[in-house]
């Protein structure tokens, strides 16, 4: 990617003005039937963390994968139901697996909402609830790129299988196994991934790669109950304890500082490296999406683009002790808690970072402090960014963006790509609908609706050159 191209927003396809370079608007009738199938599933309040509304939502989906013309069933796991669809490839023509998920964050906090979180609703352009970006949208896009193809053309030549599970935002726990298990139903040519976007400067970004993740909770108590806080001239108070043991847990750097922690890492490979130093240089403007003044170290241009996409590292999520609400309350609270995550990078196996931990903690002195392994822990997975499909997902953005795309070799997050990878040799490809400031995860959770109808165009191109039709 050695050209100069333009940065311009305003450049890309929007619905109603097509690209100079042949790109095409999305049908009226495409994106209402994609609001309203949006509509149907932002309702349902499928919080995989509270258990709720999971069947349900897994049901609505079954339903929208039948509309499409799929062989569907609900494959029951120790957990939520995974919606698997189907149709066979004709002959000569590939198979292309499409993996979602159907669960939600919980909406809190409540008040931050300017509108309610289980209800669609649009403004100045954007869509707003939970899950219109986070997977709903994306989910919804797909069906919208199938639905629009099926119009054009008549029918779908291509195979088209869809795993849509139930427990991602709670490390999809039971997904390894069902994907290992079921190897030969998924044998796929190529993996459309389950979020994707624009980058802050508005170009269309692709990625082949996701970050492993490990979650825990460190616990310590030195009391049987909360004490009255003069006696903190002699009981030791567990805020102090726990902060002292996870302030020796990394530098100010960011640099994890538990023995044996980076042991194994797999470095880029050469022409990964390449794609790292091709990636535009975005510290400044995601700064000021972020609300951040510096970033850790002071990196930025490639430096930053490489601590973030292929270093491991650790995060500290909360701190929950003693009293918060209003005034003053003299305690020595009795016990503490801080959650973290570890996001890690291939070569890193989650559960021998987990007995580093331990054996660090030990050999400071924090034998009293229990580590307790919350539910979500993922390897890390990186595809081949060389395969074919991959090139035909590159020239799919570029045409209907009108943009270079800018590829990663891997993104930052965390997600089960790592069965998939493994199991089925698949290549995987991001694309998708989510902006910068969808605030994934947040309050207000929105798409831009141009740019939910561009990603269908983009995945409307990469169904008919890579699947046949174009």
């Amino acid at each position: 990617m050695t050209e100069r191209l333009r940065r311009d927003t305003d450049s890309r396809t929007r619905c109603g003005a097509p690209c100079e370079d042949g790109g095409m608007d999305l049908p009226a009738s495409i994106r209402h039937r994609a609001q309203a199938q949006l509509a149907e599933l932002v309702a349902i309040p499928s919080v995989s963390a509270e258990g709720l509304g999971l069947h349900e939502a897994a049901a609505a989906v079954r339903a929208l994968l039948d509309e499409l013309g799929l062989t569907t069933e609900l494959h029951e796991t120790d957990g939520a139901p995974v919606v698997y669809g189907h149709l066979e490839a004709q002959p000569s023509h590939p198979t292309i697996l499409f993996y979602n998920h159907y669960d939600v964050q919980p909406a809190d906090p409540l008040p931050e909402w300017e509108t309610p979180p289980f209800q669609l609703s649009e403004r100045d352009g954007h869509w707003y609830g939970r899950g219109v970006s986070d997977d709903k949208g994306q989910l919804v896009s797909r069906l919208a790129g199938l639905h629009w193809y099926k119009e054009k053309h008549g029918s779908l030549p291509f195979g088209v299988t869809f795993v849509v599970e139930g427990e991602e935002e709670i490390g999809s726990p039971n997904l390894a196994d069902y994907v290992a298990g079921r190897a030969d139903q998924l044998r796929a040519d190529g993996c459309v991934w389950e979020f994707g976007g624009v980058t802050a400067s508005g170009r269309p970004l692709t990625y082949f790669g996701l970050k492993g993740i490990a979650c825990i909770a460190l616990r310590g108590r030195t009391a049987s109950h909360d004490l009255h806080s003069s006696l903190g001239a002699v009981v030791e108070n567990p805020i102090f304890r726990l902060a002292s043991a996870v302030a020796g847990l990394r530098d100010d750097d960011g640099r994890v500082l538990i023995p044996g922690f980076y042991d194994g890492v797999v470095p880029f490979t050469p022409a990964q490296e390449a794609l790292i130093e091709a990636l535009p240089d975005e510290a400044t403007e995601l700064a000021s999406v972020y609300g951040v003044d510096r970033y850790i170290g002071g990196v930025t241009g490639t430096d930053f683009q490489r601590q973030l996409l292929g270093q491991p590292n650790i995060n500290f999520n909360g701190f929950h002790s003693g009293y918060g609400g209003p005034g003053s309350k003299t305690v020595l609270p009795a016990t503490a808690e801080v959650k973290i995550d570890f996001r890690l990078v291939p070569g890193q196996d989650p559960a021998t970072v987990l007995r580093q931990l331990r054996a660090h903690l030990d050999a400071e002195g924090f034998t009293d402090v229990i580590i307790d392994e919350l539910e979500t822990h993922e390897f890390a997975a990186r595809s081949d960014a060389d395969h074919p499909f991959v090139r035909h997902t590159i020239d799919a953005l570029r045409e209907a963006y009108g943009l270079e795309p800018v590829v990663y070799p891997s993104v930052a997050g965390s997600g089960p790509m790592h069965p998939f990878v493994e199991h089925l040799g698949v290549p995987v490809v991001g694309m998708g609908c989510g902006h910068p400031g969808s605030r994934v995860h947040s309050p207000n959770e929105n798409v831009r609706v141009s740019d939910f109808d561009t990603s269908v165009v983009a995945l409307l191109r990469l169904l008919e050159t890579y699947g046949g039709g174009s």
